[in-house]
């Protein structure tokens, strides 16, 4: 033994990490499996060659074979996550092995009725994997490693605000087992939103993981220069450049192809590239990609520490000269901190830390809109479907009076189209927002909860 680390588990000395949402949409994204093979080559001849690698948005198992195949020297383990209608988009490359692996999916996710979205379809939740990265039976020597992609915000109101907090909320939780078992964590992937929002502190709070951009840039932007925390702070607007090295921007700046107007894409695509100006402002950039890590060792690099974080897949493909996805990835490098304990050794480090009562109040206002809202949705589409039984049958009896053939088949087609709306509806109404209230009350119960303990420990102090 050597400071408390056997010496034949040949731990590595240090962990590259990359998380990235590769945009592909099967159908809707264009130049998708051109771009997903490029993203496969970057990783495969990266410098310093990933350890761990977290994809978001690689919804065919064609694209993930062909990542896979072209990783193979670097990253020859990997698992692509089956979940929903549609598939839940996530995959995770590792270096070392996987010992085990499951799919969490949320109890909140998106609305059937939105189907145009298709958030509820692909059934979007967590990649959970435990990979060992030596060769021994210590805890010190797991990580458990958590991708996902939380619901996306689409309306200018975010009615999804509610689902991406329960979502965060969820992923904490699991980063907070895994942390109790002694192991080290690393969440990655899309979170959608924004640093410091409600849901990046929850999972700060209610896990010991910490966002790696943050421990290095502690005074980063909060948000774009739109954003309102950020305007608050009365800073001028970052250009395009300082967006990328000092804000970890990953999306919806100037830097990335699939964010400019529609001309200059078309310019693009006819082989005339655009200079963009680095160091112009650029008010749309923001982070909503994330790498959070727990050490494993009370959080404080007794086992590992952040040594490098950066935004990265920044090039264009070779040929088609756009952006290699509509998102940059987030890489980061944690190093073995010198003086490693052992499980046994470290003191069992804090694994939540309550948030004011303030913020558990905010909380449960957004969940009580929420749940108005959706039983006032119930409340139409149950109407819906008992008005348009009553019409069905109107339809029916009308039939026997019909004054000819072709009344009694219209009357026929609109009573059928009718009652199959009818029916979604009611199945919508009857079976997903009652499942869906109940997840919600699973959800106000836990922040009362924390609200309690909050307050609790207010007091004692």
């Amino acid at each position: 033994m050597a400071n408390g680390l056997d010496e034949n588990s040949h731990l590595p000395a240090s962990l590259r990490v990359i998380t990235l949402n590769c945009w592909g949409l099967k159908f809707l994204s264009k130049h998708r499996h051109a771009r997903l093979t490029e993203i496969g080559h970057q990783l495969a001849t990266a410098s310093p060659a990933p350890s761990i690698v977290a994809l978001q948005e690689c919804w065919t198992q064609q694209d993930y074979l062909t990542i896979r195949k072209l990783t193979q020297t670097v990253l020859p383990h990997g698992k692509f996550y089956f979940s929903g209608v549609l598939g839940g988009g996530l995959a995770i490359l590792s270096k070392w092995p996987i010992e085990e692996s499951s799919m969490y999916r949320y109890p909140l996710n998106g609305r059937p009725a939105a189907f145009f979205r298709g958030d509820w379809y692909v059934g979007k939740g967590v990649a959970c994997a435990r990979i060992r990265l030596g060769d021994g039976a210590s805890a010190d020597q797991v990580v458990e490693v958590f991708c996902t992609h939380l619901h996306a915000p689409y309306e200018q109101d975010d009615s999804y605000l509610c689902h991406r907090t329960a979502q965060a909320w969820e992923i904490a939780r699991l980063m907070r087992l895994a942390a109790e078992r002694g192991h080290m964590v690393l969440g990655l992937g899309d979170f959608n939103m924004v640093p410091l929002s409600l849901g990046h502190r929850l999972v700060e709070a209610h896990s010991p993981v910490r966002d790696v951009w943050r421990i290095l840039k502690p005074d980063s932007a909060l948000g774009s220069a739109r954003h309102a925390a950020e305007k608050a702070r009365g800073r001028p607007v970052p250009s395009a450049r300082e967006c990328l090295v000092e804000h970890g921007a990953t999306c919806d700046g100037k830097l990335n192809t699939w964010k400019w107007s529609k001309q200059l894409r078309k310019e693009l695509d006819r082989g005339r590239e655009s200079e963009v100006d680095p160091d112009a402002p650029d008010e749309g950039a923001r982070r909503l990609d994330y790498v959070f890590s727990y050490d494993g060792g009370g959080g404080k690099g007794d086992r590992w520490r952040v040594e490098s974080a950066e935004v990265g897949m920044l090039m264009r493909h070779p040929t088609l000269k756009c952006s290699l996805s509509d998102h940059f990835s987030v890489e980061a490098t944690l190093v073995r901190a010198s003086g490693q304990k052992t499980a046994s050794s470290s003191p069992s480090p804090p694994m939540t830390s309550p948030l004011p009562s303030s913020t558990y109040d905010e909380v449960l206002a957004l969940i009580s809109l929420y749940e108005q809202r959706e039983r006032k949705q119930q409340r139409v589409q149950l109407t819906h479907f008992w008005a348009q039984t009553a019409i069905s049958i109107g339809c029916f009896i009308a039939v026997w009076w019909s004054p000819a053939n072709y009344v009694a088949f219209i009357l026929m087609l609109l009573s059928t189209i009718g009652f199959g709306a009818g029916i979604l509806n009611g199945l919508m109404g009857f079976l997903f927002v009652e499942s869906e209230l109940k997840a919600l009350k699973e959800f106000e119960y836990d922040i009362r909860t924390a609200r309690l303990r909050a307050k609790d420990g207010a007091g004692s102090s």
